[in-house]
């Protein structure tokens, strides 16, 4: 099973990449625990400076902005 995480904040475009991720997995079928992550230092420890990030199996995909349900996907299935 693959591991989600969406770092940030609280901000409506983290929301909306949790929203995207959780949406992806659905469509992908491809299972997946997406994991929302608020704690500034556990953010901090992936060498994020700009939020909203995905971190695909503690691998950081994607920083600084808010990822499609398209692209999500295609990065789930690589």
């Amino acid at each position: 099973m693959k591991q989600i995480k969406i770092l940030g904040t609280g901000c409506p475009k983290c929301k909306t990449t949790v929203a995207n991720a959780l949406e992806a997995v659905k469509q992908s079928g491809v299972e997946a625990e997406v994991i929302k992550i608020e704690d500034i230092q556990e953010i901090m420890a992936y060498n994020i400076l700009s939020t909203p990030a995905l971190v695909i199996d503690e691998t950081v995909k994607i920083r600084g902005r808010v990822a499609s349900v398209e692209e999500i996907k295609t990065l789930l299935i690589q």
